[in-house]
């Protein structure tokens, strides 16, 4: 299972992450998120990381021509759409893309099917919110989209959540992001080290 750290905004978070485990670190490029960050800082960033660990840059309802700069100018290496993107804006990108979604019942996770894409995230779903909630996704649907494609979970994952939501969806992908925050944006490195503690533990007991 890989694990997704998302929601970078600074060099020493980033190694810090890419040290304890981290597969993907996500780099935010929407303005009204508190962990936005700018294409000249991310890319600064991208630049000292490990070749081993994938950054990959988060969207909502971009321009394509926005993406496309982006993409060029900081080294991403995979895409993350999080808006309300049909699946025509997913399609033509040099990069994978994971399309995230913030279905609530097993049912609409049958509307993924339309997606030719990488890999689909699930996100507990919030009010107006496009991620970044701490609320928890539904298992039963989470279950149901495993069905159509290889499944990011994400939403209200902690030290204390992510192995328990782990064992009852088995994802491809975990993606943390507030749950080993100080503030937002901001890594606590004890909580980043605790996370990936337990989930070695738990690689183990599997093994």
């Amino acid at each position: 299972m890989k694990v997704k750290i998302c929601g970078m905004t600074n060099a020493g978070d980033a190694l810090f992450c890419a040290r304890a485990g981290a597969d993907e670190l996500g780099f935010i490029f929407y303005e009204k998120s508190p962990r936005a960050v700018s294409a000249e800082t991310a890319a600064a960033i991208i630049a000292e990381l490990p070749p081993y660990v994938t950054p990959v840059g988060v969207f909502v309802n971009a321009a394509r021509g926005e993406i496309e700069r982006v993409i060029a100018r900081t080294g991403i290496r995979a895409l993350q759409l999080s808006g309300d993107e049909s699946p025509e804006d997913c399609t033509g990108y040099p990069l994978p893309v994971i399309k995230a979604f913030r279905f609530t019942e097993p049912s609409e996770s049958l509307m993924s099917r339309d997606f030719a894409v990488a890999a689909a995230m699930l996100d507990g779903a919030a009010d107006g919110q496009y991620g970044g909630s701490g609320v928890m996704a539904d298992t039963a649907v989470a279950l149901a989209m495993k069905a159509f494609h290889p499944l990011y979970l994400a939403g209200g994952l902690t030290p204390d959540t992510v192995v328990r939501a782990a064992r009852s969806v088995l994802p491809y992908a975990v993606d943390v992001n507030s749950g080993v925050e100080a503030s937002p944006g901001v890594k606590d490195h004890g909580r980043v080290t605790l996370l990936f503690e337990r989930l070695r533990h738990h690689h183990d007991s599997l093994h």
